[in-house]
């Protein structure tokens, strides 16, 4: 397959936060699914554990057992998984657009475009309780299989935007580098995007005196944000896929024909995503409240992340695994075991 062109940027990446004290993950399970790319999670109320797959597929599996049953197939690549609060999934297919699943498996379509354009990268979605939808396209210009162009050429073209419940479609930000990751606030009056070429979280205000305004969300993050949720607690978690790549800063800056040659380059010679286990969570304040970092010979890459009860659950695009940590003692005040 032949590589589409890149039209880099210059771009100074901001200095990253003062490193924090990460702790190890607690308890830690790893589950197999029988297909790769397990890009998000969402845990069902029969305690089964949604996941797309790289084919296609959306499967549940079972904590208990490990046993996996099919849900759906997308006929494209699911990426984001909600729930939908009239029932079924809302799922964020790169290649088919922003799509309802039903409990029976047969899918809707919701949107695949906007204004006479089809989606290239329909990414990380969230709900509102009336069915409202808050969700990602990563970038205009590149698909999902050369997602690392984005990251290497930074201009930015992604985007968030809202499906109102009567299909109406509207851009709420854009210019985002790397769009990615969607969360909103537990009372709804804010949305949080994660930018994953811009190491950094934005939200957006949907209620209030500052409706309508954009602002930075937390500190500058330690590396390449994906997913986000609301989990039960409250917060916003964030994967932190990856961290910083030395190589990949120290070019942004400089003359864009250096990385014409770099994208040039084989996959395996270019900066690659590295397998670490990093998940954060914020409070409304933007205050970091979990610091969750470790290395596992079964699992990392984390990509994407769901807090529920006593347990934080991670998928991850680049494996064919999900797992599973207990929540850090002192955010267990009324959580409950999901096993």
């Amino acid at each position: 397959m032949s590589k589409p062109s890149i039209d880099p940027a210059r771009w100074t990446p901001p200095s990253a936060a003062p490193a924090g004290d990460p702790v190890a993950p607690t308890g830690l399970r790893v589950l197999t699914a029988s297909g790769h790319g397990t890009e998000d999670v969402l845990v069902r109320e029969d305690g089964h554990v949604l996941t797309g797959l790289e084919d296609g597929r959306l499967v549940a599996i079972d904590p208990a057992t490990g046993a996996e049953s099919h849900v759906a197939d997308t006929g494209g690549r699911p990426l984001g998984i909600e729930h939908h609060p009239r029932g079924g999934y809302v799922v964020c297919d790169s290649r088919r657009g922003l799509l309802h699943v039903d409990d029976d498996g047969s899918i809707t379509v919701l949107a695949n475009g906007f204004e006479g354009r089809p989606f290239v990268f329909c990414n990380n979605a969230a709900v509102a309780a009336d069915g409202t939808i808050y969700f990602t396209e990563s970038s205009t210009r590149f698909s999902i299989d050369d997602w690392r162009a984005d990251l290497i050429e930074h201009r930015p073209t992604g985007r968030l935007l809202r499906r109102d419940v009567d299909g109406t479609l509207t851009v709420l930000a854009g210019e985002l580098a790397f769009a990615n990751g969607v969360a909103l606030a537990a009372d709804e009056s804010f949305v949080v995007v994660a930018e994953t070429g811009a190491y950094a979280l934005k939200r957006l205000w949907l209620a209030g005196d500052q409706a309508g305004s954009i602002e930075a969300f937390g500190p500058v993050l330690p590396g390449f944000p994906d997913n986000l949720s609301t989990g039960d607690d409250g917060h916003v978690w964030v994967t932190v896929a990856s961290p910083r790549d030395a190589a990949l800063d120290a070019l942004l800056p400089r003359a864009p024909w250096m990385r014409r040659i770099v994208w040039a380059l084989p996959r395996r010679l270019q900066p690659q995503p590295k397998r670490l286990i990093h998940v954060q969570a914020y409070d409304r304040d933007g205050v970091l409240v979990h610091d969750i970092a470790g290395q596992d010979d079964r699992f990392g890459t984390a990509t994407g992340v769901r807090q529920v009860g006593a347990h934080v659950w991670m998928g991850s695009l680049e494996l064919s695994t999900i797992a599973v940590f207990d929540l850090p003692i002192a955010q267990r005040a009324g959580a409950t075991s999901i096993d």
